[in-house]
């Protein structure tokens, strides 16, 4: 039996996505890869080091490095990852070959090993590299204690890569282990900015005090250009009123430094290191791999010149 026309065009409404939270949400998604498909970004011509840390583990440190590096890679940047992690989760999601035989940062640490001999190019994108972590980095802790300039073994490093590298790299983002030792160390005192991921839950601002007053110590005895330039907000669940509280506070105590990029919770995030990918790889149109696209921007967008290095350029 054939329904009349207006109660057919009614049936068939009622199956449309209409105004539901899916449809808005599908609507978003397809407006935010239109903006990002027609926004320019430019470039600074120096290389940035940003160090992501957070002593608090499972925060999204290594999530947000690679794919970071990644989606800053897809937009024309060269960019290197430096794994000071022992786990080497970095070196795996961006299918860089870590194994105990591999030259790594470890032998760029302890045995002063040019950095330039350990990079591998990523499978990924030829504009991304990485320095890998092997399972000898665990042990590197220990055996940094007894060695000259113990703080500065990475900067020392990095530096000599840079002055003698020929084409221009862009950024050096350096993944951190859990904890505020001396290879977290070293790598506040390589980097001039700080980038510190937050998870929206009731513990996000647990320790934080306590890295900010590390982050202190290290701009006044051992690099006082570190300059804590970005948070950003990672696991957030929109649907639950403890996320949105976790961020509003954030955002209040932090007000300059948090990025508007928000990274949701992700299933798609979270499947692309089994596969040896970043999210940008694995499902480039995913909410996640959007968001950290999003965050690359905006962080080529707030570039963060530190007073030294400007009063050196205007003399010039």
């Amino acid at each position: 039996m054939k329904l009349p026309e207006q109660t057919e065009s009614a049936a068939a409404a009622s199956f449309t996505l209409g105004d539901t939270p899916l449809a808005r949400e599908l609507a978003d998604l397809s407006a935010r890869r239109r903006a990002l498909e027609a926004a320019e970004v430019q470039l600074s011509g120096r290389t940035r080091v940003l160090t992501v840390s957070n002593q608090k583990g499972g925060v999204g440190k290594t999530t947000t490095t690679v794919n970071l590096a990644a989606a800053l890679a897809s937009v024309g940047a060269q960019v290197l990852v430096i794994d000071l992690d022992p786990q080497g989760n970095a070196s795996t999601a961006l299918g860089v070959p870590h194994t105990a035989e591999t030259p790594s940062i470890y032998e760029v640490l302890i045995d002063e090993f040019p950095l330039a001999d350990v990079i591998q190019t990523s499978p990924e994108s030829p504009n991304l590299r990485c320095a890998p972590s092997t399972i000898h980095l665990a042990g590197a802790e220990i055996e940094l204690v007894s060695q000259v300039a113990r703080e500065h073994r990475l900067n020392t490093a990095l530096d000599d890569y840079l002055r003698n590298l020929e084409e221009r790299l862009d950024f050096v983002l350096i993944d951190c282990p859990p904890s505020l030792g001396l290879l977290t160390i070293n790598a506040f005192a390589a980097a001039s900015e700080l980038l510190i991921p937050i998870q929206c839950e009731y513990y996000a601002l647990e320790g934080l005090s306590q890295l900010l007053g590390t982050v202190r110590m290290i701009q006044k005895h051992l690099n006082p250009r570190l300059t804590l330039s970005s948070i950003l907000l990672t696991m957030y669940d929109g649907r639950t009123r403890l996320a949105q509280q976790v961020a509003e506070e954030v955002r209040h105590h932090f007000e300059d430094e948090v990025l508007d990029t928000v990274i949701p919770r992700s299933v798609r995030v979270s499947e692309a290191p089994s596969f040896g990918q970043t999210v940008i790889a694995y499902d480039g149109q995913s909410a996640g791999a959007i968001a950290y696209r999003e965050a690359a921007i905006e962080i080529i967008r707030r570039d963060v010149v530190d007073d030294t290095q400007h009063n050196t350029e205007q003399e010039s």
